[in-house]
């Protein structure tokens, strides 16, 4: 069940930002027993329709850039995860396997079929989780954006000390959940936003409660090896990396595992690349929807 809010004026953004758009639709979708994801969606098109999906602790409107860009020309959903933004905060599941499900229900009930998934840091764990369960026949096409596909517990030790400084962030995480986002916000959208948009990536992101936080980070980097999923995507696949990315050359080696893969890397650009470089990201993704996916 679910009831659908029309967000007025067609208007949606962070902070200062409003960008003009066709009207964008809100609702409540229930995916799961006693789960419900808060989805967005807007415009029209005979293309195949994006799906948008955000990372860590994020929520449908970090791409709000994008869902105004593209719904010109095509349906855009966005949706805010489980445990994230305004969807139902939950102590199980929080694994990229559980929102591969949620995934494909929210598919299902939205009737959605021959999409193209994009998805951002943690959603690409999602995205992989997503193909191993599900396979890509009813995909158009996949986006994979700045992060690498996880090894699981196996890349401990090969990278220990990216390991090592990822669970000591976690004491700095719990210990003062505001002050770690404002840090890793700051750090990871690199160029100048309008005023109030950190701020509200920070708000957003303190919805997730820092047990369930850890318990998400822990389950996307250390969980599963969905590396095997590399070689089950068939359909069109584009990997978009920034430049300053720890996990670059991953990224690139990944694409020449993907049977039908490409790559694209953008330069003056942190984690968030398609805040930091939005036109750069908007045209990338548009050409490859427009040269590869059908």
């Amino acid at each position: 069940m679910f009831f659908r809010t029309t967000i007025t004026a067609g208007l949606i953004g962070y902070g200062a930002v409003a960008l003009a758009a066709p009207t964008v639709h809100a609702r409540e979708l229930r995916v799961a027993p006693g789960v419900t994801l808060h989805v967005v969606e807007s415009g029209l098109g005979a293309g195949p329709p994006l799906v948008l999906v955000p990372g860590w602790s994020a929520d449908a409107e970090i791409w709000h850039e994008q869902i105004a860009t593209f719904a010109a020309s095509r349906r855009v959903i966005a949706f805010d995860p489980r445990s994230q933004g305004n969807s139902t905060k939950t102590n199980a599941g929080n694994t990229p396997e559980q929102r591969a499900q949620d995934l494909h229900a929210l598919l299902a009930a939205l009737g959605v079929h021959h999409c193209v998934l994009v998805g951002w840091s943690q959603a690409v764990q999602d995205i992989a989780a997503y193909v191993e369960r599900y396979g890509t026949d009813d995909l158009a096409g996949i986006v994979l954006v700045d992060a690498a596909v996880s090894d699981g517990a196996a890349g401990i030790a090969m990278r220990p000390a990216a390991a090592a400084a990822q669970f000591a962030r976690f004491a700095g995480y719990t210990s003062n959940q505001e002050e770690y986002l404002k840090g890793m916000f700051g750090y990871i959208v690199s160029q100048p936003q309008p005023t109030g948009t950190i701020d509200q990536m920070v708000a957003t992101a303190m919805k997730t409660p820092p047990s369930i936080g850890i318990a998400m980070l822990v389950a996307d980097l250390f969980g599963i090896d969905r590396t095997p999923a590399l070689k089950r995507m068939s359909c069109p696949v584009l990997i978009i990396g920034s430049a300053r990315s720890g996990e670059l050359a991953q990224q690139e080696e990944e694409a020449k595992v993907i049977p039908n893969a490409s790559f694209v890397r953008i330069s003056d650009a942190s984690h968030a690349v398609f805040i930091d470089q939005p036109a750069r990201f908007d045209a990338a993704l548009e050409e490859f929807l427009r040269e590869r996916v059908r």
